[in-house]
């Protein structure tokens, strides 16, 4: 996958802190005015000394500022900056030259020399005693700051960590036999964690049951979100095996529990005969053997309140197979930006599982990718019915 690019710290740092950060630069780099106006023994013009002062320290600023925040592209910023500062020394010197020196200075001269060369001085200490306090703080608030960052940084680390455990241990194991049916799983999450959720759950009389779905976002709240919805499948599959009444039950569990967040599902009932009853909520159709099952569509699981899911059946003949999909499959995306698709899609639905995930995943993932085969043992043919 492509690198991203650095992002500036600027961006993490609390405003006060890079405030007091440009300070200090300002304050230390502007000694540089203090120095030339000692080497020129307090002889510049007011004006000039002050505009070089000045001009020392918000250069440095700039600088400072633009290498934070452009990184690798500083040069960007550091050639016109560089030229404006030359031709702004170059003006200065031209409009405020210094003054003759005479012969012999006078004792008032000299005293002004003394107050000037006091004022370079104590300018010095001050932008040095200021430069090095702003640093300090900085340096501090920054380093405690980072330490709660990790702390919490770890803590978030674990939690993660824990429920991939939990999610490893809840989804199906892979190589699991079923009675007449030759059963294929992999789940790959695109994170540490996923919001894909699938479960073959064993029904009575040799029969299968499969509910796979995709809840929306990513990471921890997503993972609880799916763990709730495997721990209600397990539960409601203990009473029925109706896969629009698994699904309105799940809708009903969701509403009001998510904060706005919402879960396409599909449920499918295989009895030892090899009827399908299948019911969707907004998941991606199956496809049987290449083919795609024209499901009715609804709505995903917890959005509208009363929802309800219309079955279809069909038969799966000794011989098919089912394909069920997750749409990290489709939405696989490689580095130009091109979708994987459904036409491709569709022309690997007869492939293992793990072949159809590892064809994606070296496409391009970009979303967690789940993929479910059933093959009816024996060989033939299935036909599709309402």
């Amino acid at each position: 996958m492509d690198s991203k690019p650095a992002v500036s710290p600027l961006r993490n740092m609390p405003r006060t802190s890079v405030a007091i950060f440009l300070a200090a630069v300002f304050c230390v780099i502007g000694i540089i005015g203090f120095a030339i106006d000692i080497l020129d023994m307090g002889n510049q013009q007011p004006i000039r000394f002050v505009t070089g002062v000045l001009a020392a320290g918000l250069f440095a600023v700039c600088y400072a500022y633009s290498g934070l925040t452009l990184r690798g592209k500083f040069w960007k910023a550091f050639f016109p900056l560089v030229s404006l500062q030359i031709l702004l020394s170059f003006f200065t010197a031209s409009w405020f030259p210094d003054p003759p020196w005479s012969a012999q200075p006078s004792v008032a001269q000299f005293a002004q020399i003394h107050d000037r060369l006091t004022i370079d001085a104590l300018g010095t200490i001050l932008g040095v005693g200021l430069g090095y306090a702003g640093f300090v703080f900085v340096f501090v608030s920054e380093g405690r700051r980072y330490v709660k960052a990790q702390t919490e940084k770890a803590v978030l680390d674990s939690e993660v960590a824990a429920a991939r455990e939990v999610q490893q241990l809840i989804l199906p194991e892979a190589g699991e036999s079923f009675p007449g049916f030759a059963v294929e799983s992999v789940y790959r999450p695109a994170q540490q964690v996923g919001g894909d959720f699938f479960q073959i759950l064993p029904a009575g009389n040799n029969g299968l049951l499969i509910v796979l779905g995709d809840v929306a976002g990513k990471g921890l709240p997503a993972a609880m979100l799916v763990s709730m919805l495997i721990g209600s499948i397990r539960v409601l599959a203990e009473d029925t095996h109706d896969p629009a009444l698994i699904l309105r039950k799940m809708h009903d569990r969701l509403m009001g529990r998510t904060r706005g967040g919402f879960s396409t599902a599909l449920a499918a009932f295989i009895d030892e005969d090899g009827l399908v009853t299948v019911a969707n909520a907004g998941h991606l159709s199956p496809y049987l053997d290449g083919r795609e099952i024209e499901l009715q569509g609804a709505l995903p699981l917890g959005i509208v309140s009363g929802t309800e899911y219309e079955p279809m059946r069909f038969q799966l003949q000794p011989g098919s197979r089912l394909t069920f999909y997750s749409d990290g499959v489709v939405e696989a995306q490689s580095k130009t930006g091109e979708l994987l698709g459904f036409d491709r899609a569709q022309a690997m639905s007869q492939e293992p599982a793990a072949a159809i995930v590892k064809a994606a995943v070296d496409f391009g993932q970009s979303d967690d990718i789940t993929v479910v085969t059933i093959e009816r043992l024996a060989l033939g043919n299935a036909t599709v019915t309402p």
